[in-house]
């Protein structure tokens, strides 16, 4: 090995070889040892023998002799090693007399000394031959011990016959030393063709006159045959040792089709690449279908269309039947009217075609020829020939299926011109589709619970506006896109023609404050029933968000003082270890669920708007202020007393302002996501919203919240937008009668004469034995139960407004009279005859009122009929 590449460090001079003989293994150098090991024991064994020989003289032999021989013997030895010959003395023994027994032993002794001496001359020549044999090894093979040296000359033979490139090894005499498998190939050597010249080897004249010159060549492009191959030479020079020539072959046809396919990998991995970051970038169905169809074309198919089920558009879970009917979402790399089905279009696809099966076994599947696959010309003959007319020539239908459910299809589409679809195109297709598929279950599981969200807060939000004549109100509710919030608005018609405007905020986004806003809506509207003052609705308002707060805190152990069971510290205001997170939950979210804190954050405007007067009165929690429009197109922000948001307010009371507005003047209530967002604070928010305002004095509402949205909305709301705009009106003077009636029975008379004169002279006679039954009972009542001052007023409006008013707070209250009472049948015959009939405080004492329709209409009666109440009658005053 080292001889042949030359080792690095190995500075031993090289062993001559004649030309045309084959390079020597490297093992050589192992063999030359084995030979040199039989040489020392050869030596070892002869010693050994010339000891014995020694042993066995005869007795007689003097000391002298003993020893020459001896010495003789180991001279022999020593020389051995290097000429083995024949063990001869050099004086053959004189025969000698017979000797005396004692001489002989005397003898004896006096060769033991030469014996020893010998056998540890021999010994020490064994142990230097070792030595020495054991240098010249190591010194061959750079320090590498037999077995280890066999093991890296099997590894690299095997290499070297293994690698897809051609490796000729040339000698300094130009000489192949040595062809690996795929050189043999390339070249088309023949079997003995090592040790033989290059010239001999009958290749190209270039290629063999570059080989034999022995100069260093890169990347030189040579014919050989009929291949054009790429040839690399570099000389080699092991130090001491004759040098060669390594040479290198790869076939140019080969590196062109390794490299396109390397070019396709790479192209293919940076199309999964570019996908990953392209398809899926917003959570609409629709749009990330488009987005795959523009990542696969041109790069992987001409066209591309992909279809989904149609309950994923919905957000539904989708099942695959044999009629599932899907919807064409996006069409690239065709005019849309090429195509067989448009974007939009519902498709049914037949069983045995390509899609069909698909769908059905949820794997992609490649018709490689088009033009001859019966199975899809049968799903729509005329629109599959439109397609084969336009080139295209072969599909794979690829199912997007994500979690194991299969959403809908991908369809690869190639022309001639670009080469059919292959078997290895359907594992990337595959690929593809599922990060699509990813995305697009993605997009549908936000759709189902986005558009639960919604619909949830759409139907805690007004469906329609109540009719009423006291305002023209428009409104407009716009969802921020990070999801449903909690912003809302109201208009809830209130007795006396007043009408109350209500636009609230609940901190934070999704299902919770919904449901939160849901709550305080309902709670606005049982309070406006009870008609009390927006001060006081606030307050109880404030007192329910304490309450909902106070629930959540007791839910998840926070801020209750009591051990719920959750392992809070009673000492510690309930607040249990690690910060009082709900399990599962995590720092800033105690109960688990994202948004969720323990304090509910709302923010309220509650306004009062009566027709007669042109008065409207305002109570605000937290909220920002109103602006509002004069008739003239002046814009204002009234002063508001200021009031801490619900559920954060204790002891402090709200505060009400009253403003008198204008006929044709506007009111502009709204949420803060309209004038305040991440870029731009609540001042700069309120001056564009005045320029808004100020820019159109003759708008009417809807056209000022279209102005307003227009100007203000940015293009991507944070936060949720409520406006509400209500442009006033007032009460015609002709349709309000009012009357003063003294402490005297005898006045009930001649001020129910007044009021159906008024009736008269406004058309209602028709309802006039009605209005005069109960005013009789309500002017009755006042006069006996109330105080000074009693009024009488009549509001002609949608219905006829009957009110009468004392100055004491006692309410009445609606009973069932048994037979035996006197008196209680009153106010049961006015809710008879009443559409609707209630109280209300004042700051002065109270007010009953009731609604009849103008019509004539009366409520459907009760358990008891007219007649039988009428039976009971017997506290109606004298006429």
């Amino acid at each position: 090995m080292t001889e042949i590449f030359g080792r690095e460090g190995d500075d031993a001079p090289a062993s001559p070889r004649s030309p045309g003989t084959r390079p020597r293994s490297p093992l050589n150098g192992l063999r030359a040892g084995r030979v040199s090991v039989r040489q020392l024991a050869r030596a070892v064994l002869l010693g050994i023998v010339a000891v014995l020989a020694l042993a066995l003289q005869a007795p007689d032999g003097s000391a002298r002799e003993g020893r020459q021989p001896a010495a003789a013997g180991a001279q022999t030895s020593a020389t051995s090693a290097q000429t083995p010959a024949p063990l001869t003395a050099a004086h053959p023994p004189q025969p000698r007399e017979a000797a005396a027994p004692e001489r002989a032993g005397a003898q004896g002794e006096d060769q033991f000394p030469v014996l020893l001496g010998t056998a540890a001359g021999v010994l020490l020549l064994v142990a230097g031959g070792a030595a020495l044999v054991g240098w010249r090894l190591r010194r061959q093979t750079g320090g590498v011990r037999p077995a280890e040296m066999r093991q890296r000359y099997d590894h690299h033979d095997a290499v070297l016959h293994a690698v897809r490139e051609g490796v000729l090894i040339l000698g300094s005499d130009g000489r192949l030393l040595l062809a690996n498998d795929e050189a043999r190939r390339l070249l088309e050597l023949p079997a003995d063709a090592e040790r033989c010249p290059v010239a001999d080897l009958g290749l190209e004249p270039q290629l063999s006159a570059l080989l034999a010159s022995g100069r260093a060549a890169t990347d030189e492009v040579l014919l050989a045959g009929d291949r054009l191959l790429a040839v690399n030479v570099r000389p080699t020079a092991p130090r001491g040792r004759p040098a060669g020539t390594v040479v290198t072959l790869r076939d140019t046809r080969e590196l062109r089709a390794l490299a396109g396919r390397a070019g396709v990998a790479q192209e293919r991995l940076k199309l999964i690449y570019d996908a990953g970051l392209r398809i899926g970038a917003t959570l609409d169905v629709g749009r990330t279908a488009e987005e795959l169809a523009e990542v696969a074309v041109p790069r992987f198919a001409d066209v591309v269309t992909v279809e989904l089920l149609e309950p994923v558009l919905r957000g539904d879970e989708p099942t695959v039947g044999a009629h599932a009917e899907l919807q064409r979402m996006a069409v690239k790399g065709v005019a849309e009217e090429m195509a067989i089905y448009r974007v939009g279009e519902v498709i049914r696809y037949v069983s045995g075609t390509p899609m069909a099966t698909g769908l059905a076994s949820g794997r992609p599947v490649l018709v490689g020829d088009l033009p001859a696959s019966d199975a899809w010309r049968q799903q729509d003959p005329e629109g599959t020939q439109r397609v084969l007319d336009s080139g295209i020539r072969s599909l794979i239908t690829t199912p997007l299926q994500a979690r194991g459910v299969v959403l809908g299809l991908a369809n690869y589409w190639r022309s001639g011109a670009s080469g059919t679809f292959e078997e290895e195109d359907l594992a990337f297709a595959e690929e593809l589709t599922a990060r699509a598929a990813v995305a697009v279950d993605n997009a549908r599981r936000y759709t189902r619970e986005h558009t639960t969200a919604v619909t949830l807060q759409r139907s805690l939000l007004p469906q329609t506006l109540p009719e009423q004549s006291a305002l023209a109100v428009a409104h407009r509710y716009l969802p921020a896109h990070a999801g449903v919030g909690g912003d809302w608005f109201d208009v809830i018609p209130l007795p006396g023609a007043r009408v109350a405007l209500v636009v609230g905020d609940v901190v934070g986004h999704g299902l919770h404050a919904a449901a939160t806003m849901g709550r305080l809506r309902t709670a606005v509207h049982n309070f406006s029933a009870l008609d009390l003052p927006p001060d006081e609705l606030l307050n109880h308002l404030d007192e329910l968000v304490t309450h909902i707060d106070t629930d959540e805190a007791r839910a998840s152990g926070l801020g209750t003082g009591t051990d719920t069971g959750t392992g809070a510290d009673p000492g510690t205001g309930g607040v249990p270890d690690g910060a009082g997170m709900w399990a599962g939950g995590s720092e800033g979210d105690p109960d688990g669920v994202p948004g969720r804190t323990g304090i509910t954050g709302a923010t309220c405007l509650y306004a009062i708007y009566d027709p007669v007067a042109g008065r409207v009165t305002l109570a605000t929690a937290g909220h920002p202020a109103p602006a509002v429009i004069g008739p003239a197109g002046t814009v204002s922000f009234p002063e508001m007393p200021v009031s801490p948001p619900l559920g954060l307010g204790g002891s402090v009371p709200v505060e009400t302002a009253e403003l008198t507005l204008s006929e044709g003047s506007r009111l502009v209530l709204y949420t803060d996501g309209l004038v305040e967002n991440r870029d731009r604070d609540i001042a700069t928010g309120l001056e564009l919203l005045r320029t808004a305002l100020a820019a159109g004095a003759d708008r009417n509402p809807e056209e000022t919240c279209t102005a307003v949205l227009d100007a203000m909305l940015p293009a991507h709301p944070s936060d949720d937008i409520a406006l509400l705009v209500a442009r006033t009106r007032l009460l015609d003077p002709t349709r309000v009668a009012e009357w003063e009636v003294p402490s005297d029975p005898a006045a009930v008379a001649p001020v129910r004469a007044a009021c159906l004169r008024m009736l008269e002279s406004w058309g209602l006679a028709g309802i006039d034995f009605t209005t005069e039954l109960i005013l009789s009972e309500l002017i009755t009542n006042a006069i006996r139960y109330g105080a000074q001052p009693i009024r009488v007023r009549l509001l002609y409006d949608r219905a006829l407004i009957c009110e009468v008013s004392d100055g004491t707070s006692a309410s009445p209250h609606l009973r069932r009279a048994a037979t035996t009472d006197e008196g209680g049948r009153g106010l049961f015959l006015v809710a008879q005859f009443a559409h609707r009939w209630g109280t209300r405080y004042t700051p002065g004492g109270k007010v009953i009122w009731t609604e009849q329709s103008l019509d004539g209409d009366r409520p459907e009666p009760g358990p008891d009929a007219t007649e039988d109440v009428l039976d009971q009658w017997d506290d109606v005053p004298a006429l």
